[in-house]
């Protein structure tokens, strides 16, 4: 079957500011976070892989997101084992590195320290499930990574992350697989990288802009995804160069009009792509959540209306709400590194 996410990206290619906008879901915390990686029930309880595992069943099914992010080992058993994305309309995706600011473990210290560049996964393993797969058995997993670069503003670490991605971005070329490329902010305090906080978002679209001048189309990440430093920073990048796509992360739970409103907010000065993981895994019911997302990114509903909305469908599903709607039409400022 067609998937939505080719679809659109042709769209998108044709013409960067057509109106459609690509939804995709991250589930591939395991990652980075450990036990806790699939959060919690209602009783309090931890999930297991497994629940995780559930939710993107259930997602698929309901064909409300273009793109289902995975780690390499569930989306062997999902994609691989199950063919759960045969017949699907959502595109399956893996994550391709695993730098380490997004260690994310008990007592660990990884977080604070500056990334370093990492991979767990193998291309061939996501693409097949083994090392060194024939034509036909690359074709049978998922061809969509992501990649994850963080600089730091430190040139010796910032060097290495730029090594690793050339020779990533190499292999892929050769092995005809696809990836789109994730950049964090600084991950060290602001005494270590020295920028003051009105210079990050440029520190970050120069690296961007200044590391995809020397990469031609056929290795080029088919979008980005960012932290969201505000309008100006999203509309400098779609205004430099309108071949970038551009898509944003959801960072943190915060409420659900922040997480509406980001949607919202960055379509309007240029993001095409919004890319939600723990957003989705903290709310009541994701499902109902992914679709109020999907119609605010459609342009259907207004943000703080999606709100409203989303608290009337689980209120109908006998749902308990994490705040009050008064409380979850607030807007916060939620963290946007995986180690907040």
């Amino acid at each position: 079957m067609e998937k939505t996410f080719d679809e659109k990206l042709a769209i998108l290619q044709a013409d960067p500011s057509a109106d459609c906008f690509i939804l995709a879901d991250a589930k591939d915390p395991d990652m980075a976070r450990g036990v806790a990686s699939a959060g919690r029930a209602a009783d309090g309880r931890l999930r297991s892989i497994d629940d995780l595992r559930q939710d993107i069943r259930a997602i698929v099914k309901a064909e409300l997101v273009d793109i289902i992010l995975m780690s390499a080992s569930t989306s062997a058993k999902l994609t691989i084992e199950e063919r759960i994305f045969d017949g699907s309309p959502v595109l399956p995706a893996v994550r391709a590195n695993d730098t380490t600011d997004l260690h994310v473990v008990r007592g660990g210290r990884y977080v604070a320290a500056p990334s370093a560049p990492f991979r767990t996964a193998t291309i061939d393993h996501i693409q097949a499930g083994k090392l060194n797969p024939s034509p036909r058995e690359r074709t049978c997993g998922a061809n969509l990574g992501l990649y994850s670069v963080t600089f730091n503003n430190i040139p010796d670490a910032d060097l290495l992350t730029l090594e690793r991605y050339n020779a990533f971005r190499n292999e892929a070329e050769e092995k005809g697989f696809d990836h789109f490329l994730e950049v964090f902010l600084p991950n060290v305090p602001p005494e270590v990288h020295g920028l003051a906080p009105e210079a990050i978002s440029g520190f970050v679209n120069d690296h961007i802009v200044r590391l995809l001048a020397g990469v031609p189309k056929s290795a080029r990440p088919l979008f980005l995804k960012l932290p969201y430093m505000g309008g100006r920073a999203v509309a400098e990048l779609c205004h430099y160069d309108p071949s970038i796509i551009v898509g944003v992360l959801g960072g943190s739970a915060g409420t659900t009009h922040d997480a509406f409103f980001l949607v919202e907010d960055a379509k309007k000065h240029g993001a095409r792509v919004a890319l939600f993981g723990r957003k989705i895994i903290a709310a009541e019911d994701q499902l109902i959540f992914i679709e109020h997302l999907k119609r605010v990114g459609d342009g259907d509903l207004k943000a703080d209306d999606a709100v409203k909305s989303y608290h009337a469908a689980i209120g109908r599903k006998g749902l308990k709400p994490h705040r009050a709607l008064a409380d979850d039409l607030a807007l916060t400022t939620t963290a946007t590194a995986y180690g907040s």
